[in-house]
């Protein structure tokens, strides 16, 4: 039975669901490339992702640990926008979004010394139309930034959205149900 889990993510979302299932756990954090492949779909993409920031902290810890990699991005019309690089390019994202429905994916993998496994969660989120003023309001708030899409389900960007279908974990990073699935299947001793 696998004794130690440890996140491979930077995100205090992450964290925070990862907690609402009383686990123990550690996080490290994964430093990987995390550039598009020409051909590669969004799926493939978020999946290989997911894989790739588990393997990695798995080469640095000993053989019996486990480790939970997560990835999220943000699609429409088969477009991903990942994070944000400036201010402007946020408000481009929030343009694109603003009275449409997108997708957001969330790969998780579980890397251990015996299997590595990987789920997606597909979620799909409607935005209300968003003037130019209610963008630039947004965006002085800093919310926009270092959050696939330019915006935080989770935050004050909430009051934007009219619809959700899917997984709530999965729009704020880590989708709970594919989690639990990987942690069980993985070995690893679930409170609930």
């Amino acid at each position: 039975m696998t004794t130690k889990l440890i996140l491979a993510s930077a995100s205090p979302r992450r964290v925070e669901l990862l907690n609402q299932m009383q686990l123990e756990f550690e996080q490290q954090i994964a430093d990987i490339d995390e550039i598009h492949r020409s051909g590669e779909s969004a799926e493939e993409f978020v999946c290989r992702l997911a894989l790739e920031k588990a393997q990695a902290i798995k080469e640095k810890n000993e053989s019996e640990v486990a480790v939970l990699g997560s990835d999220t991005i943000v699609v429409l019309n088969e477009e991903i926008l990942g994070k944000p690089e400036n201010k402007q390019q946020a408000a481009e994202m929030l343009s694109l979004l603003s009275a449409k429905t997108h997708q957001v994916m969330t790969a998780v993998s579980l890397v251990t010394a015996v299997n590595e496994q990987t789920l997606i969660n597909i979620s799909e989120v409607t935005f209300m139309p968003l003037s130019n003023e209610m963008i630039e309001a947004y965006l002085a708030t800093g919310e926009s930034m270092d959050k696939a899409g330019a915006y935080a389900v989770q935050g004050i960007a909430a009051q934007f959205i009219t619809e959700i279908k899917g997984s709530y974990s999965g729009i704020m990073g880590l989708p709970l149900y594919e989690t639990r699935c990987l942690l069980k299947d993985g070995g690893i001793k679930l409170v609930v």
